[in-house]
């Protein structure tokens, strides 16, 4: 079972990545991201990637607090942990792209590096991470190294549209998880990623998707929509078969693709269990559900009254809680998955 950050490691974490900066400011600034990309899109000035790294250079050391190493949803079964989950899910992914040793695995957006990790530590390959945020990638780095994995993994830090500090077929494996959704041109990202990987490898990834319960002409279902994309930092949110197009118009052929939100092991199980309920969970995730988020909320706002945390932390809690709602909404209506996996492969020729 991995440790659990303390409070006191996160107000040290929270010092070292806002030092010098007005929290206030930076997260009313993102707050306006969707009104500055509707001008900058008609204008040509808009940078979506900036507005994706701000996001998780705000957001990181609450969400390792909250949510672990591994900063992705997995499907959960019946009185299944999050973490558990997470784990058996990685290992899943792992068997799907047939990994052994020798090979090298790029891990597009790859977070503080958890999924990467155990894909180094149990698999025997070289793992490259890709990632725009600095505060992510010199975590990731840290973490590999207290890890005793330092030599079989890197962090390149870059933004996965654009990877041209990576020769082409470089890699012999890929996997993207949760962060391709981030891509304000999916067959754009695709198509570079598909660069990168050898001819024949084979890529896995996770996906954010509307489902086919989405109805655009629903007011509900639109207003859910447009607060998963505010506060996530999504362009838009694809269907899951836009993103088979996507992949095929990059070269992919798609071998499978699956929404495993769809594959319900009991009443209980739902994605979004863990930020909805503390019913059955450990003591550990109060943090992630509604009354353990505003109690987190209020209790940061006096930390920083008293000088403990930076000022402006609490303000990244409530959006962070916010956001957390509206995955609940979009689970419970049926319109959203965070859990859309697919495997493709880059084929032998082209």
């Amino acid at each position: 079972m991995k440790r659990t950050m303390s409070i006191r490691e996160l107000a040290d974490g929270l010092r070292t990545v806002f030092e010098g900066s007005n929290v206030v400011r930076r997260v009313r600034d993102f707050e306006g991201w969707t009104g500055r990309a509707s001008d900058g899109d008609s204008a040509g000035g808009y940078d979506h990637t900036q507005t994706v790294r701000e996001y998780y250079d705000l957001s990181t050391e609450f969400m390792v607090w909250g949510w672990g190493e591994s900063l992705h949803f997995a499907p959960l079964l019946p009185d299944e942990g999050l973490e558990d989950a997470k784990i058996r899910h990685q290992r899943l992914m792992m068997s799907k792209l047939d990994l052994g040793p020798g090979m090298t695995v790029v891990d597009v957006g790859c977070g503080i590096g958890g999924p990467m990790r155990r894909v180094a530590r149990e698999s025997g390959v070289r793992v490259v991470g890709i990632n725009a945020s600095e505060v992510q990638c010199d975590n990731a780095r840290r973490l590999n190294a207290a890890a005793g994995l330092a030599d079989r993994t890197d962090c390149v830090r870059c933004s996965f549209m654009d990877m041209s500090a990576i020769e082409d077929e470089t890699f012999d494996r890929g996997y993207a998880i949760e962060s391709t959704c981030h891509a304000p041109d999916k067959a754009g990202a695709f198509a570079e990623i598909y660069r990168v990987l050898k001819p024949g490898a084979l890529f896995w990834g996770q996906e954010m998707c509307m489902t086919d319960v989405y109805d655009p002409g629903n007011d509900r279902h639109g207003a859910i929509k447009r607060e998963l994309m505010h506060g996530i930092a999504l362009k838009d949110i694809a269907t899951c078969g836009e993103v088979d197009r996507a992949l095929e118009t990059a070269g992919f052929e798609v071998v499978e693709g699956e929404d495993l939100a769809a594959r319900r092991h009991g009443p209980n199980t739902p994605w979004y269990r863990p930020m909805e309920s503390g019913r059955g969970l450990p003591v550990g995730a109060f943090r992630r559900i509604p009354i353990g988020r505003k109690a987190t909320q209020w209790g940061i706002r006096l930390a920083e009254f008293v000088g403990m945390f930076p000022k402006g932390s609490a303000e990244v809690v409530a959006l962070l809680d916010r956001t957390a709602n509206a995955y609940v909404a979009g689970g419970r209506a049926g319109i959203f998955t965070p859990l859309y996996c697919f495997l493709a492969r880059r084929p032998l020729s082209g």
